[in-house]
């Protein structure tokens, strides 16, 4: 099959994208019009269908993505000398929404082997949590960290202690007096935990008393998430997040919860030390308990996948944001769960998400939110339109409106079931939309604090980011960006800009890759690299 040198995504659009380099006077041929380019054009960058004035409509995907602000001739570049960030406005749902869900005999009966939680939920992983409710406990974190990681054998690969080993050999070698030997690595003691998981972070007081109890409810939320098998907390005693604060957010996610929570006030406690041993006791008897929990079946229905993308580039939402929103289709068919965050990023696509709703309070929730979240944007002099980054502009996504009718693809095509605000937790099959900014490791950690147990994460420009108890499985829309960063990257999409994959196919395989991935068969690159991203969003403003 041939690949097109350029592509329209919507019959209502009036830019083309350029699929490979294209140089000035070449001649690019498109349902039967040719365009001879007056200058060059880079891959995935978007030329004039027609000569534009100064304010005419910009569509890509269908949607307003722009306004030129100076003309711009027929087969003329796109970019943010010529064009201006303009998004259509919406209002609240206008019709009724049909949904054509595609075709899942093939992964009906299907199942994978997760960790069953008594609440129902099934986890992917299984792992014991250390949380501190303040910043003021973080060097005691580290102490818990230092004690437990290596002695159960959940220290980081050896991979850069081999290349010290081999100076230290060379050393060796020339020393006047004897260097021991360095100890083994030990074996893992608890081959049903899949690890210790040390959560710090910078808030918990100081801020306000709506950042802190946000991030007892994120933290809740890691807490009630079926990856995690218990946890111990540490708290000084005297900051805005109370523990009883997340006693109260672990209630409102599960009225009924049963997992081991060992907290530890250090106020009360008196020594410090005499706290960090008995915290390390009971954790350790935690861990026994958790490691009595083995894997078994369980239907497709039981997955909750976020679905994320970072560092995009011109070719996100052909190839790996679509692909990964036939997943979105496929698993709202099978009755599972899917989490679509960025609000910055769906600026301009808000109408379809807002007439996919299943009902008028859906919608009416995420048009409040939406406006709430760019009213605190305009309050700070800033606003949806800074979101795209110097790479996303550098390779193609020239406004803010672009970037986001790209995005918006993750989410597929199946309604809208559910409309969540940071820190909520998920609970409602199929399609829910999740109030978090843009910011890659902001928006994965609300998507684990929500229950995620998977992430798809899509990525032109490549990032490492992972999560500390979820795994996240990256995406790249380019086969260049594949073989550049292998190392972090699972799965190429760029088949489907060559042609050689449809979005359904490529779909169809990333849910496999995502079954094995929760059944244990298959670690993310973010898990072998120990990629434990986590930043809490404070309420302020972060694109």
């Amino acid at each position: 099959m041939n690949t097109p040198q350029a592509i329209q995504l919507d019959p209502r659009d009036n830019v083309l994208v350029a699929l490979a380099d294209l140089s000035a006077g070449e001649s690019v041929t498109h349902n039967g019009v040719s365009y001879t380019l007056p200058g060059p054009v880079p891959a995935k960058h978007k030329f004039a269908m027609q000569a534009f004035a100064v304010g005419d409509e910009i569509r890509m995907y269908g949607v307003t993505v722009g306004r030129a602000r100076q003309p711009i001739p027929f087969a003329g570049l796109l970019s943010t000398a010529n064009v201006a960030h303009d998004a259509a406005p919406f209002h609240a749902k206008a019709v009724e929404y049909h949904w054509s869900a595609p075709d899942v005999s093939a992964f009906r009966d299907r199942t994978f082997l997760g960790y069953h939680r008594a609440d129902g939920q099934v986890g992917t992983r299984n792992y014991w949590l250390v949380i501190p409710l303040v910043f003021c406990e973080n060097r005691n974190v580290d102490a818990l960290r230092e004690a437990f990681e290596e002695e159960l054998g959940y220290g980081r690969p050896r991979r850069y202690r081999q290349q010290v080993r081999t100076l230290l050999d060379e050393f060796r070698k020339s020393a006047t007096k004897p260097v021991p030997d360095p100890a083994p690595a030990p074996a893992r003691i608890f081959p049903n935990v899949d690890g210790i998981k040390f959560l710090l972070h910078q808030l918990g007081c100081g801020g306000t008393r709506e950042d802190s109890r946000a991030l007892c409810g994120l933290l809740a939320g890691y807490i009630h998430n079926p990856n995690v098998a218990g946890a111990t907390i540490l708290s000084l005693g005297c900051q805005n997040a109370q523990i009883s604060d997340l006693q109260e957010e672990l209630k409102l996610r599960d009225p009924n919860f049963s997992k081991p929570l060992y907290i530890f006030d250090q106020q009360k406690s008196g020594l410090e030390s005499q706290m960090l041993s008995d915290a390390i006791q009971q954790t350790f008897h935690g861990l026994v308990e958790a490691n009595k929990i083995e894997r078994q079946p369980a239907p497709l229905s039981k997955l909750t996948v976020g679905l994320k993308c970072g560092g995009s580039d011109g070719f996100s939402g052909i190839s790996a944001n679509p692909a990964i929103g036939h997943v979105s289709d496929l698993l709202a068919a099978l009755g599972g769960k899917t989490l679509l965050s960025e609000f910055p990023e769906l600026c301009g696509s808000e109408q379809n998400l807002i007439n996919r709703a299943v009902d008028d309070a859906t919608g009416d929730r995420f048009i409040e939110l939406m406006r709430k979240y760019e009213a605190r944007a305009k309050a700070v002099f800033s606003g949806f339109e800074m979101n795209p980054s110097p790479g996303n502009i550098r390779d193609g996504l020239l406004t803010d409106a672009m970037k986001s009718a790209g995005a918006a693809r993750k989410g597929g095509t199946s309604p809208v079931a559910g409309v969540l605000d940071y820190p909520e937790y998920i609970q409602k099959p199929g399609l829910n939309l999740q109030c978090t900014p843009g910011n890659d490791v902001e928006a994965v950690t609300a998507q684990a604090g929500a229950g995620a147990t998977v992430v798809l994460f899509t990525t032109g420009l490549g990032t490492p980011t992972g999560n500390p108890i979820t795994p996240v499985i990256k995406l790249s829309t380019n086969t260049i960006l594949a073989e550049r960063m292998s190392d972090i990257i699972d799965i190429d999409t760029g088949a489907v800009i060559r042609g050689e994959s449809t979005i359904p196919q490529m779909g169809e395989a990333i849910l496999n890759l995502v079954i094995d991935v929760a059944s244990g068969k298959t670690h993310t690159k973010a898990e072998d690299l120990r990629q434990d991203d986590f930043i809490p969003w404070k309420r302020g403003v972060s694109l």
